[in-house]
């Protein structure tokens, strides 16, 4: 396969492994709300929280 391809699967994989973790642990399997705002506010405190272990996992990795 070509060197494009190879880099697009592991930026792929990256970016499937927020969402499932956005999924699991920020409980967006299945919404509690209703509503486009209320649904995109959630997800919104999903993502943030993710960045947070995300940094909390870096720093204690150096």
């Amino acid at each position: 396969r070509h060197t494009g391809y190879q880099t697009s699967l592991k930026v792929r994989k990256r970016v499937e492994e927020i969402f499932g973790w956005i999924k699991t642990a920020g409980l967006l399997r299945k919404t509690r709300h209703r509503g486009l705002d209320r649904v995109e506010s959630t997800f919104t405190l999903a993502a943030a929280a993710y960045n947070l272990v995300r940094m909390r996992t870096l720093i204690w990795g150096l």
